[in-house]
């Protein structure tokens, strides 16, 4: 089995400025998901794919494989990632001449993963049926019974309107937060289907919430690094 890892880094970052090359306990962010990646042992190359040259640089420094510069039109801030992952993948077997069977998709700004998260979501897309994979955990907020949307006339009403009346959270239908952290796809689906990762034939691989933080701020960065420092010591 033929296994990429992706690993896409803009260099614009609104939320945390220069957060791909932030140092996180001694080294970059990226630089963590570039070392599982690596020391998961189930990928055939390891590529990151940025529109900035010292990203680009630092992938490589810290182990990637190949570094991929991605097009201005695949880097904005309104262009979707999966057409940047299908750029980086088709570069790559362009390069490389092999066919991938699955690539994967890692997050940089998903550090709290471990190898055992990876393996996990690898073997549970390529022993089923599904053409894709997507990382969640459980959800703090139901949309059947504390998620709620303004009508036009401001009046709250519940997101989604269960079949029967739910009292306690814990009973109403499981739902989840996707956490951007792992996304996998059989080749032949990522290069078919639409720039959405939600389709009906994706399924979900559930992660803990422990492990389970997108970094999109400067509280979600310093949790993160909280955290990570909390584990070392522990």
């Amino acid at each position: 089995m033929k296994r990429l890892a992706v690993i896409c880094a803009r260099g614009g970052s609104k939320g945390v400025k220069g957060k791909n090359l932030r140092i996180l306990l001694d080294k970059p962010l990226i630089a963590h998901t570039i070392q599982q990646a690596k020391e998961v042992g189930l990928f055939k190359s390891v590529v990151i794919s940025s529109d900035n040259d010292d990203i680009l640089q630092a992938g490589l420094s810290w182990g990637a494989d190949y570094a991929v510069e991605r097009p201005i039109e695949l880097a904005n801030d309104t262009a979707p990632k999966i057409p940047a992952i299908r750029h980086c993948a088709d570069s790559i077997e362009r390069l490389s001449k092999t066919q991938m069977d699955t690539i994967v998709d890692l997050d940089a700004t998903a550090p709290l993963r471990n190898l055992d998260d990876i393996h996990g979501a690898v073997t549970m897309l390529e022993s089923s049926s599904a053409g894709n994979l997507v990382s969640g955990m459980s959800a703090r907020r139901s949309p059947y019974f504390n998620l709620v949307e303004l009508d036009e006339n401001g009046r709250v009403h519940l997101s989604k309107t269960p079949k029967e009346s739910v009292i306690r959270r814990q009973d109403a239908p499981k739902c989840f937060d996707l956490n951007a952290s792992i996304y996998v796809w059989r080749r032949e689906s990522l290069f078919s289907t639409c720039d959405n990762a939600l389709s009906k034939n994706t399924i979900l691989f559930e992660m803990p919430e422990e492990r389970s933080i997108d970094i999109d701020n400067e509280t979600d960065f310093a949790f993160v690094e909280f955290l990570m420092q909390r584990s070392r010591n522990s």
